[in-house]
C-alpha cells in the first residue's frame, strides 16, 4: 500500500465514516448502475462498485502506457487494413472457433462486394498490469487490447471526484490535490463527433447498438450526452431492431425506420451468445452499409487474442508499421510472453510446458467481456482434454503476470466493509479517425483503473469482480 494510506487503512472508525460519505458522493456524482433484479429499469439503481481509496500506480509506468497509446491506435488501424495478415493469422482459429469464423465470413463478403464505408473510427482500450520482478521493480505488461465495446469511459470519469472527497475526509487534502482529472467520455465523444462530421450529413444520427439487458446504461449515457451537447442526435437500437427496421438505399446509406445513420457505435456484438440467425443478418446489413462502424468488422478481428499473439512474433510489428521504428520499440516494450497453440511441433511443446507448470500461464480463448480466461488446475484440465484436438488452436497462452498487491476496501452495494488484498489493471482509451488513407485524429482519450481482490483470477466490473478505481501516482 502507498505509504500515504498506511495510517488510515486500519482505522475502523475513520474508514466507516469515509465509506458512508463515499457512497453518497458516488450516487450524487452519477456513478450508477442498474440493478441485477431490474437491469432494464432506471427507477431503481445503485452505485457502481468502487474502491474506498485510490490505488498506488507507478508514475513512470502510467506515463509509459499513455505514451504508447497512439502507437497502438496506428497498429490496430494497420492490422484492420491488412487482409493478407488477418487471413494468415486467423486461418487456424476460424477452423476451430465458430464465432470468429462467422465474423471472418462477413469480413470477406464485405470486401468482395467493395467497402462502401469512407470514414473509419476506432475506439479501443489497451489494458495493462504491473508485473513485479524478482528484484521488486515493476514493468508495464499488456493484457489485451479491446477493439469493440470498450466500456466504463463514462463512469470512471465520475470516480476521481469521489476519491478526492474521500481523501479530504480522511485529512489527506494535499494528496487529494494530486489526483488527475480524467474524462474518457469526452474523448470518445470527440472521436464519434469527428466521424459523424466527416460522414457529411447534418440530419443523420449516431446509433448506439446496445444489448438486450442494459445494466450499464449510465456509462453509455455519459458519451451520449456529450454528443447531444454537440447537437448530434443519438438513437439506441438492438440487433433485432436493425433486423426489423434497417434498410440500405442504392448508395448503401443506412436507414433505421427512415432515419439516416452516420455512425454505428457498438456496445454489443462481442460474444457468441448475442447472435442468432437474424442478428447475424443484421450485422451483415450494418457492415455492408456506408455508415461509419465503430468498430468495422476488420477492426473487431484485429482485437482477437490470436492476432495479439501473432503481433508478438519477431519481425511482425516491423512489417505492419514500416518506417515507425520508435513506435515498434514502444509497443514491444509492453508485451508479455505470448505463445501459439497451433497444431505442430511448436504448439505441442508449449501445451506440454503449460500442462506441466500451469501456474506460469493464462489460457485465453477468442472472447471479450471478462471472465473467460483459465488459470491453474482449470487450465491444466482443459489443455489435457484438447491437447491433441484442433480445438486448442482457438486458444492462446500468455505468461501469467504477478503484480504487487495493496490493501484497499472494495465498496459494493449490500456487501460488508472489509479490507482486502487487491491488484489493479490500468486501461488507456485510444481514439482514431481515418478518412480514406489519411489519419485525421489519433489520441489517447483518458484512463480506467479497475481493482479486484487477489483471490479473483479473472473478470471485470460488468462481470461483478473488479471495481472502479483512481490511480494515485507514486
Amino acid at each position: 500500500m502507498a505509504a500515504a494510506w498506511q495510517d488510515v487503512v486500519r482505522d475502523a472508525a475513520a474508514v466507516r465514516e469515509a465509506a458512508a460519505v463515499a457512497v453518497d458522493a458516488a450516487l450524487l456524482a452519477g456513478g450508477l448502475m442498474r440493478t441485477g433484479e431490474q437491469p432494464n429499469a432506471s427507477d431503481v439503481v445503485n452505485y457502481a462498485p468502487f474502491t474506498l481509496l485510490p490505488s498506488p500506480v507507478p508514475r513512470a509506468l502510467f506515463e509509459q502506457a499513455y505514451a504508447v497509446q497512439q502507437d497502438f491506435n496506428l497498429l490496430v488501424d494497420a492490422v484492420s487494413q491488412n487482409k493478407e495478415f488477418l487471413e494468415q493469422t486467423l486461418a487456424s482459429t476460424i477452423k476451430a472457433d465458430d464465432f470468429t469464423a462467422q465474423l471472418f465470413r462477413i469480413y470477406m463478403q464485405v470486401l468482395e462486394e467493395g467497402l462502401a464505408q469512407p470514414v473509419f473510427l476506432g475506439i479501443n482500450r489497451s489494458d495493462y498490469m504491473f508485473d513485479c520482478g524478482l528484484d521488486g521493480t515493476a514493468a508495464l505488461r499488456q493484457i489485451e487490447i479491446n477493439t469493440i465495446a470498450a466500456s466504463f469511459g463514462g463512469l470512471t470519469s465520475r470516480t476521481a471526484d469521489v476519491h478526492r472527497l474521500v481523501l479530504k475526509v480522511l485529512g489527506k487534502t494535499e494528496e487529494a490535490s494530486h489526483l488527475l482529472p480524467n474524462n474518457p467520455a469526452k474523448g470518445l465523444a470527440l472521436g464519434i463527433a469527428k466521424a459523424w462530421e466527416l460522414y457529411g450529413s447534418q440530419r443523420a444520427v449516431v446509433m448506439f447498438l446496445v444489448e438486450e439487458v442494459q445494466r450499464n446504461i449510465f456509462d453509455q449515457r455519459c458519451v451520449e450526452i456529450e454528443l447531444w451537447n454537440r447537437n448530434i442526435g443519438v438513437v439506441r437500437k438492438r440487433f433485432r431492431d436493425v433486423f426489423e427496421q434497417g434498410s440500405l438505399d442504392a448508395s448503401r446509406r443506412l436507414y433505421m425506420d427512415g432515419q439516416e445513420v452516420a455512425v454505428v457505435y457498438y456496445r454489443e456484438g462481442y460474444v457468441p451468445q448475442t447472435y442468432n440467425q437474424q442478428n447475424w443478418e443484421a450485422r451483415l446489413l450494418l457492415e455492408r452499409s456506408r455508415a461509419v462502424k465503430c468498430p468495422d468488422i476488420a477492426t473487431q478481428l484485429a482485437g482477437t487474442k490470436k492476432v495479439q499473439q501473432e503481433l508478438s512474433r519477431p519481425g511482425t510489428l516491423e512489417k505492419l508499421l514500416p518506417g515507425h521504428p520508435e513506435a515498434v520499440a514502444r509497443i514491444r516494450a509492453t508485451f508479455a510472453g505470448l505463445y501459439s497453440l497451433d497444431e505442430g511441433e511448436e504448439g505441442d511443446r508449449i501445451a506440454a510446458t503449460a500442462i506441466a507448470d500451469p501456474d506460469r500461464f493464462v489460457l485465453k480463448p477468442q472472447r471479450e467481456g471478462g471472465g473467460n480466461n483459465l488459470y491453474g488446475e482449470e487450465l491444466r484440465e482443459v489443455l489435457e482434454k484438447i491437447k491433441d484436438s484442433p480445438e486448442r488452436t482457438s486458444y492462446i497462452l500468455m505468461d501469467k503476470i504477478k503484480p504487487q498487491p495493496a490493501l484497499n476496501y472494495l465498496l459494493r452495494a449490500h456487501s460488508p466493509l472489509q479490507v482486502s488484498e487487491c491488484i489493479s489493471e490500468l486501461g488507456i482509451f485510444g481514439v482514431y479517425v481515418r478518412q480514406g488513407q489519411q489519419l485525421v485524429l489519433n489520441q489517447a482519450a483518458g484512463h480506467l483503473l479497475r481493482t479486484k481482490a487477489v483471490e479473483h483470477a479473472d473478470g471485470g466490473v460488468a462481470a461483478g469482480v473488479a471495481v472502479l478505481d483512481t490511480p494515485y501516482l507514486v
